[in-house]
């Protein structure tokens, strides 16, 4: 009961939370339907562009983008002055003029050149973030503001002189020190100290005569640019060059304008320069909307700030929203533990220290008296005692815990009925079972690095054991009981199994709640791997041609030669494994089913893999021998296409096989096999083709046992070529002929059917309607039988 009302509580809280944030808004910049933006410039209200209503009186701006400009340009005033930033907080606006004030290369004599006009008279002051920059030779600049105390009585509002010695006229730039300011050689500079409304600039000439020599050597620039500006050297170096004029960009000045609202409000109060005080209530009520926002008069107008822990638009409603300071709380001075709150923040030593918060590395930890110091060494050497005694009494309870796992896993992984199942060999039992620690310790604790591969039954592992023996360890993916029973099904068929064409099961381990396999370690891959590799050259036919002999053997094996006849169910190219020299290896024996002597089949829950499943079994669920001759005799298409069972189909809707069959009746197979097949085979891949088709016919009925499949393919091998002492002896036309060993080695093409004639064999019926499997095998003479009885031993 308390658990759901905490639930509901917590609910509760987040929808409370959720109708909070619905009811905040996000934080308007313009009045509805105006434009916020020209270019890449963002304009807030009071500022606007467009028709009256979207501005305050007097702060209307122009956003030109009729001149083709990208993108477009945000213009002040005469138009001379292009807006680059508009701050609400600071009451500024950053421009940018373009040019000196005075063409530096027609100062000839001394100069008043009027400045400030494009602002002052749009009600913008300049501010004293900016400084007055003068370069040239022997000049003097000042800045002027008009007093109004009578005609021709001005004001200077900064003003500094610049020099240079002509004694030496090849260097390339007048050099400077290092520093903010210029050394006054070549170039001056000299700060605004207060905001002021200039009218404009006066330069003299501190020397009599012809100045043509210095304008030559370094013309004339005057700027009012914001304080920094020029301090960037690389600028410094280009407008200071010899003989050479700046950058268009280097004559792209900044400037920063204060602003304020007049119109539509109470007149200002009477107050001293450069000063601010609080607004009449009319006033803010009129031009402030935001709820949590001031307003302030000063000599320009009034302006309007969001309080303390605000931020945003102060001019709109609900425009200053809270900002939280802990985003960036050393920018506000917390180098503590910051905790942000509505309207503010709260900044404090974390847990377990004090001191000075406000300062970097303010915060230390609390210093403990001898008592405490007595108390803290004695509580912790408690502590640990306890803590060696917990972990002490833990491992025994964990190593105890792992024993009774172990046993529980050996017996629902069906140990007992392993035993039962290898019992009459004690040997066998005994070598079988394998510890888990010895398999952990081999894959490095089933790290995913040593991972080889996937089948349907589990992933397999790279292992090393402690003789240094490299296994593959294979692990099951579902512990599901049918899973389990599969995976001894398994072990208990492979202990039994003993043929060089078969993977060879060392052992298995049953304490794990995931059963581990432990075979041979073969390197080489699977046939698919090495059948569907990139490029026009696969595997050589005499090599496909004898992993398909040693892949029937071993299936001929299983179904003939063993104490109960196994059906393996899951036959595929994946499935078969090739060691370094290519001898093939049967694996995955995890669907595989005993055959009871005195039964022909027996019928079970369909399984196999898609592309090479019998259809007879498919639809019956009849389980036979005869189910691993259609999957063989897929494989055998497989080889000679080279092409994929489960995902190649053509435009009529056959899959591969159907279409090998249809292909093979028209006496057009050549449409459909290999081009290497076709270069390095010979008659055999006809005979080849055909036995193919027999072993998929849809009626299992008429298929031929895998053991007179192998005959069939072991005949083929033979009549292909084999090796004796060293001289090969090749069959041709019921003759033998003995030949050099080097002039027939594997895939010479010297030694095979050309592409046109194997055409003319494939186009030739060789077989008579009605002709059984007996009449086309291929019959061998007591020579050949002794031949490969030495070839393929059992």
């Amino acid at each position: 009961m308390a658990i759901t009302s905490a639930a509901v509580a917590f609910v509760l809280l987040l929808a409370m939370a959720a109708a909070a944030a619905a009811e905040t808004p996000a934080a308007p910049i313009g009045l509805p339907g105006c434009a916020t933006t020209c270019g890449n410039v963002t304009v807030p209200y009071p500022f606007g562009i467009g028709p009256p209503r979207c501005y305050w009186p007097g702060l209307n701006l122009t956003c030109d983008d009729t001149t083709g400009s990208e993108p477009p340009r945000l213009l002040l005033g005469d138009g001379t002055l292009r807006v680059a930033e508009i701050s609400l907080r600071n009451a500024t606006v950053r421009v940018v003029r373009a040019g000196s004030i005075i063409d530096g290369a027609r100062v000839t004599t001394d100069r008043n050149v009027s400045f400030g006009g494009g602002f002052v008279s749009h009600g913008y002051m300049l501010s004293n973030g900016n400084e007055l920059v003068l370069s040239g030779c022997n000049l003097v600049a000042t800045l002027v503001e008009d007093l109004g105390i009578g005609p021709g009585r001005s004001g200077i509002v900064s003003g500094c002189a610049s020099f240079c010695s002509f004694r030496n006229k090849k260097v390339e730039s007048v050099g400077q020190a290092t520093g903010k300011f210029c050394s006054g050689m070549g170039c001056c500079q000299a700060p605004i100290n207060y905001h002021s409304s200039p009218t404009g600039v006066h330069l003299r000439w501190l020397d009599a005569g012809n100045h043509s020599e210095a304008l030559t050597f370094l013309p004339a620039y005057v700027f009012v640019a914001e304080e920094g500006w020029f301090d960037r050297r690389p600028l410094a170096d280009e407008l200071l060059s010899v003989n050479r004029s700046p950058s268009r960009a280097a004559l792209e000045v900044p400037l920063v304008l204060l602003w304020g609202v007049k119109q539509g409000l109470p007149p200002l109060p009477s107050l001293p320069a450069n000063t601010t005080t609080a607004c009449s209530g009319d006033a803010g009520r009129m031009l402030c909307k935001s709820e949590k926002s001031v307003c302030a008069a000063g000599n320009l107008g009034y302006t309007c700030q969001c309080e303390d822990g605000y931020g945003g638009n102060p001019y709109l409603a609900h425009g200053c929203q809270d900002i939280n300071e802990c985003e960036q709380p050393q920018d506000h001075g917390c180098f503590g533990e910051c905790i942000n709150t509505i309207g503010g923040y709260k900044c404090q030593c974390p847990r377990g220290t004090h001191g000075n918060y406000t300062i970097r590395d303010g915060c230390v930890k609390s210093t403990a008296t001898g008592i405490s110091i007595i108390i803290g060494v004695g509580s912790a050497a408690g502590f640990m005692l306890l803590v060696l005694a917990g972990i002490f009494v833990a491992q025994r309870f964990r190593h105890k815990r792992q024993i009774m796992l172990r046993q529980k896993f050996f017996k629902q992984n069906r140990g007992q009925l392993l035993q039962t199942l290898v019992s009459p060999r004690a040997d066998i039992a005994e070598r079988m079972i394998i510890p888990v620690d010895e398999l952990a310790k081999a894959t490095n604790n089933f790290d995913k690095a040593r991972e080889l591969g996937g089948g349907g039954h589990g992933t397999v592992y790279k292992g090393i054991l402690s003789d240094l023996h490299v296994v593959a360890i294979k692990k099951s993916k579902i512990t599901v009981q049918k899973e389990i029973d599969e995976f001894i099904n398994e072990v208990a068929i492979l202990s039994q199994i003993n043929h060089r064409n078969v993977v060879n099961l060392l052992g298995c381990c049953l304490e794990t709640e995931v059963p581990l396999l432990v075979y041979e370690f073969i390197s080489n891959g699977t046939l698919y791997d090495h059948l569907h590799v990139e490029g026009q050259k696969s595997l050589p036919w005499l090599t496909r041609l004898r992993v398909a002999t040693e892949t029937a053997s071993a299936l001929a094996y299983l179904h003939s030669s063993v104490s109960i006849p196994i059906i393996h169910r899951d036959i595929k190219s994946s499935n078969i494994l090739l060691d370094d020299t290519m001898t093939s290896k049967v694996s995955d024996f995890g669907a595989s089913r005993y055959i009871p002597m005195d039964k022909t089949g027996l019928t079970t829950m369909v399984q196999g893999t898609i592309g090479y499943l019998d259809p007879m079994y498919f639809y019956t669920g009849r389980l036979t021998e005869k189910s691993d001759v259609y999957s063989f005799g897929v494989i055998l298409v497989e080889l000679l296409t080279r092409k994929k069972p489960f995902s190649y189909f053509f435009c009529d809707g056959d899959g591969l096989v159907a279409h090998f069959v249809k292909l093979l009746v028209e006496q057009n197979l050549v449409q459909i096999l290999d081009p290497q097949v076709i270069e390095e085979g010979g008659k055999e891949v006809q005979e080849v083709s055909l036995l193919a088709a027999s072993c998929v016919k849809l009626n299992s009925e008429d298929r031929p046992t895998m053991r007179e499949v192998e005959h069939t393919l072991e005949g083929l091998l033979v009549s292909k070529k084999y090796v004796k002492t060293n001289v090969v002896v090749e069959k041709t036309e019921g003759s033998i002929h003995p030949v050099r060993a080097h002039a027939a080695e594997e895939g010479s093409p010297q030694n095979l059917p050309s592409a046109g004639s194997l055409f003319r064999v494939m186009n030739c019926s060789s077989k008579k309607e009605g002709q059984s499997m007996e009449e086309w095998s291929r019959r061998y003479s007591m020579e050949e039988e002794i031949l490969m009885s030495a070839r393929y031993p059992r």
